[in-house]
């Protein structure tokens, strides 16, 4: 077992409790982080006369070949290693000597792992942001096209007013849009450098943390070393920014698989992002957006777990925070197929533009026009409402829609009724006259769509 600990112990660790404690199964992901930390540690030691220039170089060419070899594959991760900072610092010192057990001068696994993860985290938020701008992207394509297929918008499940499809999609453009202003808060805000920190009371050693923090990329080095080795808010934040993004995906899941279902049948979902039933010949499941909707509780469960672990911890590392790792990168793995899987089954869907037509045609999404047709004719609001009421209840009754009727049926409920309400509320008329910016109307939707294009051509913003 290679431990760098254990000059204090007089025994072996119990076999099981070192696997217990072991987490190089997990933490092996880190590689290329520990060892990016590292460069950046041992060029600041040379800087600050605690290394040579020799020793500096034997070092970072030792953990520059590690790097490579790990990458090709000729060097593989075995489990007499506790983690993956002992599994790198003992092969540097076996590939050049003594010159590899200075590595560790002015520095604690807290402070490392602590570095580590928001090394690792930075680059995962950066993934997972341009994952988002792709889905973005193909949500702005569907809303180009279709700024003028009508279909039902729906409260309490009901059909409540007609809208069109890019209308609908552009709600979750904007859903996604401040996903990914979240993910840049979160990058802004973890962005401080904890190496030199220590144990928990920073170091004797001349250390220059600023120059560690340049080096690495950091806006600056943190300014408490307790805090530094024990904040984990930073992970909690980002597991809610993941929990945010996958209930955004499981909402339009949840609309995709009833769009799928027959009652609807809004959508047609390609035979790649399919699956039949193993009796039912006739079957075509959403299964992508099902298992989204799954995952959605998986990712929920990382950040129940996250906090509950950080919840009664003292300062400053405690063993416990070695939790964080294995939720925060289910979590992340979940999500970036999520959004992956989603994206392409969303750009290979065909939209049934004749059924969401004939349902915003039907189901009275036009009442609330007509009331407002009544209004422009001099009935107070609220007498309005009460007339289209009653003319919708005798539409149910008739089983018509409200433009079914003849001019000489609609004078029955009120006789400021004109020829001209027909036109008041046709579907396009609904739609098109709501012309607010936010509003479904096809001038409105064009300065968002034009708003949109705008937005994506930004870099992320975190930086």
């Amino acid at each position: 077992m290679a431990q760098l600990w254990g000059g204090r112990f007089t025994k072996e660790t119990d076999q099981m409790v070192y696997q217990f404690n072991a987490s190089l199964s997990f933490d092996k992901r880190l590689y290329k982080h520990d060892i990016q930390g590292s460069i950046a540690h041992v060029t600041m030691l040379c800087r600050q006369g605690i290394l040579s220039e020799l020793e500096k170089t034997q070092i970072i060419d030792g953990l520059k070949g590690i790097l490579l070899d790990i990458e090709n594959g000729s060097l593989q991760f075995t489990e007499e290693y506790e983690d993956i900072h002992s599994f790198v610092e003992s092969h540097l010192i076996d590939r050049i000597g003594d010159a590899g057990k200075k590595l560790h001068t002015g520095r604690s696994r807290n402070d490392q792992v602590a570095l580590d993860m928001k090394l690792y985290i930075r680059d995962e938020i950066k993934q997972i942001d341009d994952i988002i701008k792709n889905l973005l992207s193909t949500l702005l394509k569907i809303m180009e096209e279709h700024t003028g297929t009508y279909m039902p918008g729906f409260t309490h499940m009901q059909k409540a007013q007609p809208t069109t499809l890019s209308h609908h999609m552009g709600a979750y453009f904007e859903m996604f849009k401040r996903d990914r202003s979240r993910l840049a808060d979160i990058y802004r805000r973890m962005n401080y450098c904890p190496l030199g920190s220590g144990a928990l009371a920073g170091t004797t050693y001349p250390l220059d943390r600023t120059l560690t923090a340049e080096l690495l990329e950091f806006d600056g080095p943190t300014l408490n070393s307790m805090d530094s080795v024990s904040d984990r808010d930073y992970l909690i934040e980002l597991l809610s920014a993941l929990s945010t993004i996958m209930m955004h995906l499981s909402r339009f899941s949840e609309e995709i698989i009833a769009w799928n279902s027959d009652e609807y049948r809004f959508v047609e979902i390609d035979d790649a992002f399919s699956t039949g039933s193993s009796i039912m010949p006739q079957k075509k499941n959403p299964d992508i957006a099902e298992l989204v909707r799954g995952k959605t509780g998986r990712v929920y469960g990382s950040l129940i777990s996250m906090l509950t672990t950080m919840k009664g911890i003292p300062l400053a590392y405690n063993k416990d925070m070695q939790e964080d790792k294995e939720v925060t990168f289910d979590a992340l793995d979940q999500v970036k197929i999520c959004v992956v899987l989603f994206e392409q089954m969303l750009g290979t869907m065909k939209f049934r533009l004749d059924r969401m037509k004939d349902s915003a045609t039907n189901g009275f999404t036009n009442a609330t026009d007509a009331a407002d047709y009544l209004v422009l004719k001099g009935v107070p609001f609220r007498d309005a409402h009460g007339i289209i009421g009653s003319l919708v209840l005798h539409c149910i009754d008739q089983k018509k829609s409200i433009e079914d009727l003849t001019i000489e049926e609609l004078k029955q409920f009120s006789d400021v009724f004109e020829q001209d309400v027909y036109e008041a509320i046709s579907l396009k008329t609904c739609v098109e006259k709501r012309l607010t910016i936010g509003a479904p109307g096809i001038e409105a939707m064009k300065q968002v769509i034009s708003l949109h294009h705008e937005y994506l051509k930004e870099e992320f913003s975190g930086m």
